[in-house]
């Protein structure tokens, strides 16, 4: 019985892993949970960063630097941690919009190899009334060296983004400027939001939109010429 109970599992587990990808599943599972319970609270203009190591599963065909899709699947994971202890994805959530992936652009510098240590650093570097653009860094652990730099567009549908990030500006509490007195390890992400709403932060001193970088404003151009020449395929 016991063999058998053990033939069923382990079958189970084979075939989860074989119609789904489930390390990533539970690996974002993980990630949500430590962004909500165990890391500080951000600001919304505030720089977020989550560690990283490249591992055997994450190495190309050639064997001796990681894989370029999985830079993609690691900026999935910085930006789950940032939407977590920022309170964003609740924001939006709870002003009846939804969030998806609009476009991505990414440059490669100098390979991460295997078993090396790398910090994502991401943050938001411009909005307008539709999208959210972030910028994504993959920094050396020891020289900090920049490996790789993205940028995304987060398409925000049934809601203003304007809207969003002026409750989220309203907080004005910047956990990376606070001073350390501050418990920021003991406010859940359901707190923060409710000051972030009702603007009973510990700063209320408000935060301004950033300027549209020239990146930014070149890949808008390229976006907009490249949707203009697929229309006109139609």
């Amino acid at each position: 019985m016991l063999c058998t109970a053990l033939g069923i599992v382990l079958g189970v587990v084979v075939s989860l892993y074989a119609l789904f990808e489930l390390h990533y599943f539970l690996r974002m599972c993980l990630c949500v949970v430590s962004a909500r319970f165990l890391k500080k609270r951000m600001h919304i203009l505030d720089t977020g960063t989550v560690l990283g190591l490249c591992l055997t599963n994450d190495i190309d065909t050639l064997l001796y630097h990681m894989n370029n899709a999985r830079y993609l699947r690691e900026i999935d994971f910085a930006r789950v941690d940032f939407y977590e202890r920022t309170s964003l994805y609740r924001t939006i959530r709870s002003k009846g919009g939804s969030v998806v992936q609009g476009a991505t652009t990414i440059r490669y510098r100098r390979f991460i190899r295997p078993f090396t240590r790398f910090t994502i650093s991401s943050r938001i570097v411009y909005w307008d009334n539709q999208s959210i653009f972030m910028e994504h860094r993959f920094l050396g652990g020891t020289d900090g060296f920049i490996h790789c730099i993205a940028l995304c567009r987060q398409r925000v549908m049934q809601c203003s983004v304007e809207d969003v990030m002026a409750t989220l500006l309203k907080s004005g509490i910047s956990v990376q400027s606070a001073p350390k007195k501050v418990p920021a390890t003991t406010t859940s992400s359901t707190e923060c939001l409710e000051k972030v709403e009702s603007g009973t932060g510990v700063d209320t001193a408000t935060l301004s939109k950033p300027d549209l970088p020239p990146e930014v404003a070149k890949w808008l151009e390229w976006n907009d010429i490249s949707s203009a020449s697929l229309r006109s395929e139609c």
